[in-house]
């Protein structure tokens, strides 16, 4: 039987983005599985500040790579973060903007809720 996947708040996942396609199964939702060692949980929009901070810890998300089907991102573009990466750039300071609908429950095994709705996306 398919189990419906909730977010941060309780509710149901809904879509994150689909331009670019994002999620670890290119979904458009910020699901997870057994195979998603990173747990790409945090439904972002992505700012230049975090882009910058996340090329410089070795995952540059702003150049395409096309043999993957990744288009590279620009800021404003919603993405499926990994939790840990999400929380890493909170640290720095340079946090993206959180969807609190599309960002998955099980984020709370990483980060706060009250920390991703200080972040929440207006």
């Amino acid at each position: 039987m398919f189990h419906m996947a909730h977010n941060v708040l309780g509710g149901d996942l809904v879509v994150c983005g689909t331009d670019p396609m994002t999620g670890f199964y290119r979904t458009g939702c910020c699901d997870t599985g057994g195979e998603d060692a990173g747990v790409h949980t945090v439904c972002a929009q992505v700012t230049a500040e975090f882009l910058e901070f996340s090329a410089a810890a070795g995952n540059d998300l702003s150049t395409p790579r096309p043999e993957y089907g990744f288009p590279g991102l620009r800021p404003g573009d919603r993405w499926c973060l990994c939790a840990s990466r999400w929380a890493e750039a909170r640290e720095a300071g340079v946090a993206p903007p959180v969807v609190l609908e599309a960002t998955h429950a099980r984020t709370l095994e990483w980060i706060d809720l009250a920390d991703l709705t200080a972040h929440a996306s207006t």
